[in-house]
Formats: C-alpha cells, sequence, structure tokens
C-alpha cells in the first residue's frame, strides 16, 4: 500500500500529539529480542536503541529487565532493523518503514521511560498480541537453559543447580529417568521433592505423563495426606509429587 503526502502528515500528528509522557518506539521483535527506541535525535548521526530479551514460555512471553543499548547511524537504522529482525525467524516482526522514517525526519524524541510497559509503546498496535500481553506484565529476570540456550526465565526450573527452560526441565525431571517413586511418600521424602514454578500438561502429553490432582495454598500437612492417599492407593503404578507455586502437584505415568 502506498501511503500519500496527507496520510504521513495526519500519522506524524498523531504521534506528536501524544504529549511529553516518557514513551519508545518499537523497531521490531524476533524470538529472542525485543528492540525499541524512544529518540531519533542523532548524535553525531547516531542513535540509541535498546535490546531487551524475550523469553517464550508454555504461559506465554515474558519480557527481560535488561537492557541492552546499541548504537546505529540513523542513515543505516532500516537496514539494521532487516538484519536484526530477519523474516528467517518465524516469530520476527518489524515496525512499518514509513513510520520508522516518518519520526527519523520529523526527529521525534521523548524520554525514557523507567520500565518498559505497554502504555508507554508509541505504536502497540504494531506488536504482536503475545508481545503486548507480555508488555502488560511486570518484567522478569532472563537467563539461558543451561540445556538447550533457550531463553527462560531465571529460577522458574532449575534442576541440579542449573537453570532450564520449561521443556528441558519436564523432559530430565518428568522422563523416565526421572525421581519416580512407587508406594507413599515418607515424611523426610517432601524434603527433596522437585519444585518449579508450574506444570505445564501440553508438555507432559509427550512424555506419557498425566496429572493427577494439584493443591494450591492448603495446610501443608494435609496435602501431604492427600498425597499418600493416592499413592498408597496405586501402589504398584509410579508417581511422582512435585512442589509448584503454592501448592503440590502429583504426576502418573500413564500405562
Amino acid at each position: 500500500m502506498v501511503y500519500g503526502r496527507k496520510s504521513n502528515v495526519e500519522r506524524a500528528d498523531r504521534f506528536l500529539e501524544l504529549g511529553d509522557a516518557p514513551r519508545v518506539f518499537v523497531l521490531g521483535g524476533s524470538g529472542s529480542t525485543l528492540g525499541f527506541i524512544n529518540s531519533f535525535r542523532a548524535d553525531g548521526g547516531v542513535v540509541t536503541a535498546r535490546l531487551v530479551p524475550l523469553a517464550w514460555t508454555p504461559l506465554g512471553v515474558m519480557i527481560g529487565d535488561t537492557w541492552q543499548n546499541v548504537g546505529i547511524a540513523l542513515a543505516n537504522l532500516p537496514d539494521w532493523v532487516d538484519r536484526t529482525f530477519p523474516p528467517e525467524d518465524e516469530r520476527a516482526f518489524v515496525a512499518p518503514m514509513r513510520d520508522i522514517e516518518l519520526l527519523a525526519r520529523v526527529q521525534w524524541h521523548a524520554e525514557l521511560p523507567e520500565a518498559l510497559g505497554d502504555e508507554a509503546v508509541l505504536n502497540i498496535e504494531d506488536v504482536p498480541e503475545e508481545i503486548a500481553d507480555a508488555l502488560a506484565q511486570p518484567p522478569a529476570p532472563i537467563v539461558q537453559c543451561a540445556a538447550c540456550r533457550r531463553l527462560c526465565v531465571r529460577d522458574e526450573f532449575v534442576w541440579k543447580e542449573k537453570q532450564l527452560c520449561a521443556w528441558d526441565f519436564h523432559s530430565q525431571v518428568f522422563g523416565k529417568r526421572g525421581p519416580w517413586r512407587n508406594g507413599e511418600y515418607e515424611t523426610h521424602h517432601f524434603a527433596t521433592l522437585p519444585v518449579c514454578a508450574y506444570v505445564a500438561p501440553e508438555i507432559l502429553g509427550g512424555l506419557d505423563v498425566e496429572v493427577v490432582f494439584a493443591t494450591n495454598a492448603i495446610d501443608e500437612a494435609l496435602a501431604q495426606k492427600m498425597i499418600a492417599l493416592v499413592l498408597g492407593a496405586e501402589p504398584e503404578r509410579p508417581h511422582m509429587a512435585v512442589r509448584s507455586g503454592d501448592g503440590f502437584t502429583v504426576l502418573r505415568e500413564r500405562t
């Protein structure tokens, strides 16, 4: 679609009418990074873009709480956007180049917000829904999975002192070599249960594992009695209790 002079003027007016509140313009994103800028006023021909890590999890996307600054020649900004968020990445997207060129021409500038949120994004309509939802949530510390190098949220899934993504944690802990048990747990076994932020049933389906039941925010002694009843009722079948969130999840191998 070709945009005429009037359309460009209207878009410029819309951007400029938003006032002096701290804002950013999202340049693009990929499977691991979101890029944004708050000023097209070049210093020595160079503008500063910020890159923030993205973690794609079974519960959605999480925005990282750290930013990396990148100096880019303003004249080369469109090429940098194309290289940084390449179409080969199935999760990549870029802002309309006409908007980038327009904001560069009017030298759009805003103060940098203290935190990156959906209300601070000038072009939130250009952002995919999953990332827009993530921007509406508080940012989180992002790390690399020790097994596959996928970006994940720190301390959500830790096994043998290694930070793992949800997929590798599930496959290692809930796989055939995980700490499965036949029969009831004794009291001291509860001190060494696997711990994770949540259990993802969609991952368990590929492991031939099913959720029997889950507890949340109830007395631990009562929860342990419930777990004992379930495991004692089928002593011949492997079960596993997991601390997840504010309670327990009990898993069972499929027959």
